[in-house]
């Protein structure tokens, strides 16, 4: 767990394009599945209303965190950033220097882990 990288993406649902979020939740979640087995947690969560979508992601290390970049920036970000505006997005754990220039262009903030325990 001290190597595992941890985001909360909190993201409002673009205008007009609610009937596109779960084709692309889907296809995001098989690929990420399929083909990144550093990938622990990737978990989305949609508000009642249905205007909001939160994703938790944890990755086993740096890596594997930029390999998911490498694939979303390759497959999905045009689409994803049509459909969803990025609110908030914090990054826990050790990030290294080239995650964090990565992530920076998403307006991401970085906490460093200085306790705690996981029972997983």
């Amino acid at each position: 767990m001290e190597d595992h990288i941890e985001w909360v993406l909190e993201m409002t649902i673009q205008d007009g394009m609610y009937d596109g979020v779960q084709p692309l939740i889907d296809e995001m979640v098989a690929a990420t599945q399929a083909n990144e087995p550093g990938a622990l947690v990737y978990d989305y969560h949609l508000t009642e209303d249905k205007t909001r979508c939160t994703v938790l992601e944890r990755y086993a290390d740096n890596d594997a965190a930029m390999l998911h970049l490498q694939n979303f920036g390759a497959h999905f970000a045009e689409r994803f950033l049509a459909t969803f505006a990025p609110e908030r997005f914090t990054v826990y754990g050790p990030s290294d220097d080239a995650l964090r220039g990565a992530l920076s262009g998403f307006g991401a903030t970085f906490a460093t882990r200085i306790g705690g325990f996981c029972r997983m």
